[in-house]
């Protein structure tokens, strides 16, 4: 292609190029191998993305249409192949994910910045209910590892939920000895906060503008 090609930074687009990496498929194939592999609780897509995904990649010269084919009534799927120059992107893009960390921005860390807002009273209740939250999460992704090997899945392609529950102990561990601390000592976070608190949520809102 004489264009520049843009990078592949969608997450979606690297599955598929790395799907690819096997064989050609078709965008309904890949698809069911994302679902079958639980990779949507790593890669957030949809069916309608997906196909937006492979066109993009065939634009940009990373994927090439293969055969185009029909069974029965269904509507045609065209069979994708990687290119070169795909195989060459997909494997450059790789090693910048795994070797160089990025700043990302979770919800829950936003949340702490910003905690000063909720009464010292109420937050410990409230991490209660995220530790309850994240100790049934942990019990789903064990399970899930530990069923593994009986349906002769691969330890390759479960690693990304042995480091989801890595992270997931992690915070369970936070958030417990956050909630203890400020139940046994609320003032050793310094006075500010119970100033704002002293009777009602307006008094919150004047220290925060």
């Amino acid at each position: 292609m004489d264009q520049e090609r843009r990078k592949v930074s969608n997450p979606l687009a690297l599955a598929v190029l790395a799907f690819l990496v096997q064989r050609p498929m078709h965008p309904y194939e890949i698809g069911r191998l994302l679902r079958e592999r639980n990779l949507q609780q790593s890669i957030k897509y949809r069916n309608s993305s997906l196909y937006m995904v492979v066109d993009q990649l065939h634009r940009d010269g990373y994927v090439t249409p293969q055969d185009t084919s029909r069974e029965g009534r269904r509507p045609e799927r065209t069979t994708y192949a990687l290119t070169e120059t795909g195989k060459a992107e997909l494997r450059t893009r790789m090693r910048d994910l795994v070797s160089a960390p990025v700043k990302e921005y979770p919800r829950f860390q936003a949340a702490l910045a910003l905690i000063a807002v909720l009464s010292p009273s109420e937050v410990p209740a409230l991490l209660d209910q995220r530790l309850q939250a994240l100790t049934e999460r942990t019990r789903e992704i064990r399970a899930r590892l530990d069923a593994a090997p009986a349906k002769g899945v691969d330890r390759i392609f479960v690693i990304e939920h042995e480091y989801e529950l890595a992270v997931l102990e992690a915070e369970v561990n936070f958030v417990h000895h956050l909630a203890e601390l400020i139940r046994q000592d609320p003032a050793g976070f310094g006075a500010l906060w119970h100033e704002l608190h002293p009777t009602d949520r307006p008094s919150v809102e004047r220290h925060m503008g």
